[in-house]
């Protein structure tokens, strides 16, 4: 089970129950892979609203990584989720906002 304090989240993925968590290594993965210096220009590109296919399957296969799950960007490309592209949406926001929005206790 996923520790929302920890950044985690669970996620379903092709059938499979997944805890996805942008650890720093992830994140270190994401500001390599964007060419931003640091984790508050990672976290404003991500603001904007704006998310693209690769965006989102970045992001999760960082996450996945993250949380133990060695899968490559092109098996998390083929998982599905429930919902289609709205529901990898709603993983990436659910991700994000586990990530760098402020932990209420």
């Amino acid at each position: 089970m996923a520790n929302r304090a920890r950044g985690e989240i669970d996620a379903e993925l092709g059938g499979a129950r997944y805890t996805l968590c942008l650890t720093l290594g992830a994140l270190a993965e994401l500001e390599s892979l964007y060419g931003q210096a640091d984790l508050l220009a990672l976290a404003e590109r991500f603001e904007g609203g704006r998310l693209s296919a690769r965006d989102a399957i970045r992001i999760l296969g960082a996450g996945l990584r993250g949380g133990g799950h060695p899968l490559s960007d092109e098996e998390v490309a083929a998982l599905q989720v429930e919902g289609g592209a709205a529901g990898y949406v709603a993983l990436v926001s659910e991700l994000l906002k586990a990530t760098f929005a402020p932990v209420r206790s």
